[in-house]
């Protein structure tokens, strides 16, 4: 209900300030009568003179300063006129409120010792000044003054916390955008070496039984299946990366794991390239992102060979396990140096961000005497 109020004050402020002003202005209206019997000003005098001093209130909210200046001199004149105080010179205390509440300290205390001089005049001149009279006048000017400087502090605390809330807000999307950021440099990766592996594989066995179609073809049948079999995985991957975008959607979470360690030997049969396969040492248990990663070395490295290698290209995929690292090494025999360059290719840098994001680091470049070399050491050991 408070915050209710508390929107609705501040969609609406003149009005709140009219609210806030009108026993003031209902008190100097009931009162008229009896004052200007006793003033030299008469009711005309008296009615002008209080709308001097309640008017500019209207503007205390964006203007506090000028307001409680206008308002002090027009007391201060009233003053000097020897026209006796009276309800509407309580003005001066309804801006001094205002400059408390919403100027910094100086502009308060400059406030609350005018109207500290104010008061002592006031007893000077229409009372008999005595210490107790001017302590209790005092006390209750700066009871208002110290309201004010309350209301000024638990407002700047409250801009602060909305201030440091909006900042976290910022951040935390800040944040979301970068996570939505690496997750969509992730997907594009994982399709990359997806996309670029399956579809050499394709081309290569759709060319070698394009070949042996007439003079083998029990040769270019086994090439058409392994076409098959390479494009329904390939299309099995990229329906499980693409479905992991798909957070609402039914079965979000039965997907097919990711490929790793355990999957690399059918890699490697069904690359499309004669290849071997050694694993040294004594093969120990990886986190499944790490077996990922040398999945993916590993299918980049084929691939490559696939697309620049040459005809009649060989490779060979060697893992050794060691104390403290697995060290992969993928070597072929094709064209190396003289292979064409691919001006779009990004299987290099995947390969080193995801060998780099486990503390390894990988090595690719043509071999001494031809061919190509992929080099990766990464740590095993936490």
């Amino acid at each position: 209900m408070f915050g209710k109020i508390r929107a609705w004050s501040q969609r609406h402020p003149k009005l709140v300030d009219s609210l806030w002003l009108a026993p003031l202005v209902g008190l100097c209206v009931m009162t008229a009568i009896s004052y200007t019997g006793r003033a030299p000003i008469g009711l005309g005098g008296y009615l002008a003179l209080s709308a001097a001093l309640l008017v500019p209130l209207f503007w205390r909210g964006s203007h506090p300063r000028v307001v409680f200046a206008i308002v002090s001199l027009i007391s201060f004149f009233q003053w000097l006129a020897a026209v006796d105080a009276f309800p509407a010179n309580a003005a001066v205390l309804v801006a001094l409120y205002t400059v408390a509440t919403r100027c910094a300290f100086r502009w308060a205390l400059a406030a609350c010792l005018v109207s500290e001089f104010g008061i002592f005049l006031a007893l000077v001149q229409w009372d008999t000044v005595s210490l107790s009279t001017f302590f209790g006048c005092t006390v209750f000017v700066v009871t208002i003054w110290l309201t004010g400087l309350y209301a000024n502090t638990r407002h700047r605390y409250l801009e602060g916390l909305e201030e440091r809330a909006e900042r976290a807000e910022r951040e935390r999307d800040h944040q979301a955008r970068m996570a939505a950021a690496a997750e969509r440099a992730r997907i594009a990766r994982e399709l990359h070496d997806v996309v670029a592996h399956n579809v050499s594989v394709i081309i290569v066995q759709a060319d070698g039984a394009g070949y042996a179609i007439d003079s083998d073809p029990e040769q270019a049948r086994k090439a058409v299946q392994a076409i098959s079999r390479t494009g329904r995985e390939a299309l099995a991957e990229m329906r499980r990366m693409v479905g992991v975008l798909r957070e609402d959607g039914p079965g979000a979470a039965d997907y097919t794991p990711q490929p790793g360690l355990a999957q690399l030997e059918e890699l490697v049969h069904g690359s499309g390239l004669p290849v071997d396969l050694r694993v040294t040492g004594v093969p120990q248990e990886l986190p499944e992102g790490e077996q990922l990663a040398v999945y993916r070395l590993v299918q980049e490295a084929l691939t490559n060979t696939l697309k620049h290698g040459g005809p009649g290209a060989r490779a060979l995929v060697e893992m050794e396990y060691g104390m403290h690292e697995l060290v992969v090494r993928v070597t072929d025999d094709g064209r190396g140096a003289a292979a064409p360059r691919s001006p779009d290719g990004h299987g290099l840098l995947g390969m080193r961000e995801r060998v780099s994001m486990y503390g390894g680091a990988v090595q690719a470049a043509p071999r001494p005497g031809g061919g190509f070399e992929v080099l990766a050491r990464l740590p095993v050991a936490a």
